[in-house]
């Protein structure tokens, strides 16, 4: 069937929108190995300076640890409450469950800006503003629904014939949960754990009204600019799109080499 002149004009226009969302890394790239002692577009000459301050400065090293650990708890967390929370959404029959459902999603409908506001004024009084727990419990309430959403996804295409060979085999129901049903999930786990991870790590709203004096590294690429602006914060730049670069080729490597694997 040929392609209709509406359809090559829609593949058009997202092709520009695209190339117009993709424009700044056009910009980016360049500045962070520039030369120059300021900014400077085109740059003058090529130079590592930029990415040699990043590591050379304590600040930055250590705003850029506390954000990897923190995703990495909230990931953690995220999953372990959000995997049992998308199977009984998926498989329960419970009272109330499409209200557990909607509530499960509020995170991603509620701005947070009003959440931050709201989890200032109850952490302030239990005293827990700067503490990177406290942190981590915020940002697994915004993570929690990227992880239902693509588990509850996973359990919707899962082929329950395959848990009913294993417990017609003799396996018991946690023997085949373990076993069986997530192994076959582990697409959607990876998937779900990552996009977690990478939602924490790029969190800048809670970390300015939570994070106090201990900063994550939006916070601090966000006071940079605020204070002073100079190429350094173009190159934290580009790792962080070289980060969430590695983690999508991760997605995508390991659910389908795991789909490909099951076939």
């Amino acid at each position: 069937m040929r392609p209709t002149w509406s359809r090559r004009l829609l593949v058009a226009v997202c092709a520009l929108i695209d190339f117009f969302l993709m424009l700044p890394l056009l910009v980016v790239f360049p500045i962070s190995l520039s030369s120059a002692p300021y900014m400077q577009f085109p740059p003058p000459g090529l130079s590592w300076q930029w990415y040699e301050r990043y590591l050379d400065d304590p600040q930055w090293i250590d705003s850029t640890g506390r954000s990897v650990y923190i995703g990495g708890a909230t990931a953690f967390l995220a999953l372990a409450l959000g995997v049992p929370l998308a199977f009984s959404l998926v498989r329960g029959r419970f009272i109330g469950r499409v209200l557990v459902d909607r509530l499960a999603l509020a995170p991603i409908i509620v701005p947070t800006i009003i959440l931050s506001v709201a989890v200032y004024g109850l952490f302030a009084k239990l005293k827990l503003i700067g503490t990177w727990y406290g942190l981590v419990v915020v940002h697994t309430v915004l993570a929690m629904p990227f992880v239902v959403l693509v588990i509850a996804a996973g359990l919707r295409d899962f082929d329950h014939s395959l848990e009913q060979a294993a417990e017609g085999l003799g396996a018991g129901r946690w023997q085949t949960l373990r076993r069986v049903t997530l192994p076959l999930l582990r697409p959607s786990l990876v998937s779900a754990g990552l996009l977690a991870f990478i939602s924490s790590f790029d969190e800048l709203v809670v970390a300015l009204f939570l994070a106090g004096a201990n900063m994550t590294l939006p916070k601090k690429m966000f006071d940079n600019i605020m204070m002073e602006i100079d190429p350094t914060i173009a190159a934290v730049s580009v790792m962080q799109i070289l980060l969430v670069s590695v983690v999508l080729v991760l997605i995508g490597r390991f659910g389908r080499g795991l789909r490909d694997s099951v076939r």
